[in-house]
């Protein structure tokens, strides 16, 4: 540890581990700098006290490792040390003896970081209320980490006052702030941290391949509401459906459940699960025919198996040595089925491999749902072969990797251009090293049961659990979207919000033809996910939120959407303050309400609201402009972030580029200021436009309808009331 002084330039100069601290006195930049995980943060270091600029300094004593405060009478009066823990650098402004003053430091720099990265919050709070997203780099206040996500990278900043802001890809504002008092020192910290994720939370860390899965998944599945029953007729009858109202909207998949010989009837330990037997009576021209007949409705064929066992006898005595038995040569019964495969044995390996092969290759289906993973229990495979009585069992009880040998079978079998969700996947296993896609929550039913406020309440709790491995490692996959009459139209709602507002898997799982379109349109605004959604909060979190917090950012501007949920039995008021969710306190905002089609108006430091029980309010919250601006759209619940492409203001006009799906009219709505009307609306001679004044006077709302999907630019004229 040394400090360097040159005359000419004055420079302090400091080596602490992987840190490289550079301070220019004549200027009073300072550089951080990590040159093995190529990380340089530099910028302007500054203190002030009682309203009066303090200069930082060279040390004037022989201490190396640190700066002096000083005060406007030329005497250091206090000191800027820097301190090495590990791979975290601080520093640490303290008084010196019997000086007693108080001060702000400030650094405002800049960091270079890798292109495909973004900021998030990785300093868990106590009592935290707030779930946090982001579509595109969104700023805020709360944000206090730059990640990485194909290196699983983490450059950690720690202060009192932080800001991270965007600037182009890659490249972001550092703005830090601590005040030093009579009996406090202000801290600032860096920490680069290689493998963040992966040595917390998720051992087979592995980024997302995403020229395979570029997106999460969207389709329709049958189980939840025909469960075992489902013929191939049935599905593809609701596939007629599908093509007509979703697959407009981006549904993509077609997927089929209980195909197996013997699955017509639970339990799933019956199923004929390994020997692609097929159920003749309810899909009696096979399952290729089945996938060429969902890929001539323009769907990509998906297709569930269970292959940890089966409860085929015949099956059992023929590859007997296949199985496993207990001391007493009882065959090992799971979930998966009547006899459970020994993972430790090539030759069942080599099958698993074969068999969904041949449902890739031969077959066609291009989505594969293996069950049977990670879920809560012993009857769940990666749990099963940990048990010392059932490595005991198996051919060799010194394999060490019983579980992962299956789950890469099913990667090689199934090739790498097909799309893998492991159900009952966990991010504390393999599963992220093979898999796209994770079933992080349970059935969203009951067997035979319909679906209910507690299976609604599961499905959010495993979303707030596991949301933050989502688009990172992994796609996560809530269970199916229900919005049927079993639930009251509020729960819907909130079924809708908690599946897409992060981004994540959207399978549908109603009978289609008995949804009113009132349900329907709830699916279409749920597809598709917003591709870059990702997670800001990047770890688990164990209790539901009342506040989730979408930070989108588009080339046209920025904005929130804020739901506010009420999981309680009774109606509550919820709210939010501006603080909390990361925003300016001082900083006027327009906020409008999806569901209600309520417009708030101009709100300033906080809000909140009576919700009935059960429910959420969803609400976008821009910035207040003086002039007309966007507000909604009610083509997808985050209210622009799919179908506004550019938004812009000039000269008493705002015109913006809209995506419109054709046959099923959106409604684009804006402010109208104070002072100010609509001239005239237009669209393009190939597009519907109705348009009416709201909320009385404050919003133009316009419908805009064409019969191919298209994007179309809106002009909309406006002038000044005399």
């Amino acid at each position: 540890m040394n400090a360097i002084a040159l005359a000419a330039v004055q420079v302090f100069t400091l080596l602490l581990g992987p840190w490289s601290v550079t301070f220019e006195e004549e200027n009073s930049r300072l550089r951080l700098e990590d040159p093995v995980e190529n990380v340089c943060i530099e910028g302007t270091l500054s203190f002030e006290s009682n309203g009066q600029a303090w200069k930082i300094v060279r040390p004037r004593d022989a201490v190396g490792n640190r700066l002096g405060l000083l005060s406007p009478t030329n005497d250091i009066q206090g000191y800027l040390t820097f301190q090495q823990n590990g791979n975290r650098l601080e520093m640490l402004v303290s008084h010196r003896t019997r000086q007693f003053y108080s001060g702000v430091l400030k650094f405002d720099g800049k960091i270079r970081f890798r292109d495909f990265s973004f900021a998030c919050k990785t300093q868990a709070c106590t009592k935290e209320r707030v779930l946090f997203l982001a579509a595109g780099n969104g700023n805020s206040l709360k944000n206090d980490t730059l990640f990485a996500p194909e290196e699983d990278l983490a450059v950690q900043f720690r202060s009192a006052s932080l800001q991270l802001t965007s600037e182009t890809a890659g490249e972001w504002n550092v703005a830090m702030s601590g005040r030093i008092e009579e009996s406090a020192e202000a801290v600032f910290g860096f920490n680069v941290e290689k493998n963040y994720l992966q040595s917390r939370y998720i051992p087979y860390y592995s980024p997302i391949d995403r020229k395979r899965a570029p997106k999460a998944p969207t389709g329709w599945m049958s189980w939840n509401i025909y469960f075992d029953t489902a013929t191939a007729e049935d599905n593809l009858a609701e596939a007629r459906i599908g093509k007509k109202y979703l697959q407009p909207f981006g549904m993509e998949f077609w997927h089929i459940e209980s195909w197996q010989g013997n699955s017509d009837k639970l339990p799933v330990s019956n199923f004929y699960n390994l020997n692609l037997e097929v159920n003749e009576r309810q899909f009696p021209k096979g399952m290729k025919q089945l996938a060429d007949d969902i890929r001539a409705l323009g769907f990509r064929p998906g297709i569930w198996t269970a292959p940890f066992g089966t409860g085929s006898d015949e099956f059992y005595a023929q590859h007997k040595t296949w199985f496993l038995h207990d001391v007493n040569g009882n065959p090992m019964r799971t979930w998966n089925g009547k006899y459970t495969i020994d993972p430790s044995n090539d030759e069942v390996v080599a099958h698993l491999r074969r068999i969904h092969e041949i449902m890739a290759k031969d077959w066609g289906y291009e989505y594969f749902k293996i069950d049977g993973m990670s879920g809560a229990g012993a009857g769940y495979c990666a749990h099963f072969f940990e048990r010392p009585e059932v490595k005991a069992a198996m051919k060799d009880p010194n394999c060490p990797d019983p579980f992962e040998r299956c789950v890469r079978a099913f990667r090689e079998g199934i090739g790498e251009d097909r799309v893998f969700n492991a159900c009952q996947g966990h991010f504390t296993g393999p599963e992220p090293k093979y898999a796209d896609c994770g079933r992080i929550g349970a059935d969203i039913v009951h067997p035979n049961k319909p679906v209910g406020w507690e299976n609604l309440l599961n499905q959010a709790g495993r979303t707030h659990n596991q949301i933050f491995a989502h688009n990172i490692v992994f796609y996560a996959d809530p269970d199916t979207l229900m919005v049927n009459d079993a639930l009251t139209l509020e729960e819907a709602r909130l079924s809708t919000v908690v599946v897409s507002l992060p981004g994540q898997m959207m399978f549908s799982g109603d009978k289609l033809a008995e949804l009113p379109m009132e349900r329907m349109r709830l699916l279409q605004q749920a597809l598709p996910p917003v591709a870059d959604i990702h997670p800001v909060n990047l770890y688990p979190i164990f209790h539901l939120l009342p506040v989730w917090d979408l930070k989108v950012r588009r080339d046209w501007g920025a904005y929130d959407v804020i739901a506010l949920f009420n999981w309680e039995d009774e109606e509550a008021e919820v709210g939010f303050d501006f603080a909390e969710v990361g925003l300016d306190p001082h900083q006027d905002c327009v906020m409008y309400e999806f569901w209600t089609e309520h417009y708030v108006g101009k709100v300033n430091g906080g809000f909140s609201c009576k919700i009935p029980p059960h429910a959420v309010r969803l609400f976008a919250v821009h910035r207040a402009q003086d002039h007309p601006q966007f507000l909604s759209s009610d083509r997808h619940i985050t209210q622009g972030a799919v179908d506004v492409k550019s938004v812009s203001w000039q000269e008493g006009k705002l015109t913006a580029k809209l995506e419109l799906v054709g046959g099923f009219p959106t409604t684009f709505r804006f402010t109208v200021p104070e002072g100010m009307r609509v001239k005239s609306v237009s669209a393009g001679d190939s597009v519907s436009v109705e348009t009416r004044s709201e909320a009385d006077g404050r919003v133009l709302a316009v419908k805009l309808g064409t019969e191919t999907s298209q994007t179309v630019e809106l002009s909309a004229d406006f002038q000044s009331i005399p």
